[in-house]
């Protein structure tokens, strides 16, 4: 019995890592079988977040398609992602309703945000204008922040 209790968590812990390195196992399997699924023209999306269209598939490589006319090549365990065509084209083409914008588009150049400038009040930033000679104001021979001497 207290050699039961001893190799108990021995047990224990074979058995988590049997689990461990099955499930990683089967992710391995179903990345590979994800990355069998792609043919030329198929979109894809690299582990690094870039997207792209498959040209040429390899026994180990893919060359992609990153720009028109710019081909890379890339490893096959690259590829984090095979994607649904309409899911392509929504995600790198913007096709789709979903993509509507309510934000207002930033100009090319600053002469449109300078334009409307004039016409808007000038803000307060809650710095007032004293008359001269009062206290709070601004003396004659004195800057903001001296002490006054009396």
């Amino acid at each position: 019995m207290n050699n039961l209790v001893t190799f108990l968590p021995f047990i224990v812990l074979i058995g988590a890592m049997f689990l461990m390195t099955r499930s990683a196992k089967k992710k391995q399997q179903q990345a590979a079988s994800m990355r069998d699924q792609m043919t030329p023209g198929t979109g894809v999306r690299t582990i690094g977040g870039m997207y792209a269209t498959v040209k040429e598939v390899g026994d180990d490589t893919v060359t992609l398609e990153v720009a028109p006319g710019v081909h890379a090549v890339y490893a096959k365990n690259a590829i984090g992602a095979v994607l649904e065509d309409e899911e392509y084209n929504r995600i790198v083409h913007g096709a789709g309703d979903d993509l509507t914008i309510d934000t207002p588009v930033v100009p090319d150049d600053a002469s449109s945000l300078t334009e409307a400038a004039d016409e808007q009040p000038k803000l307060d930033l809650g710095k007032k204008d004293a008359p001269e000679g009062s206290e709070g104001g601004k003396t004659e021979g004195k800057t903001d922040g001296e002490a006054d001497a009396k």
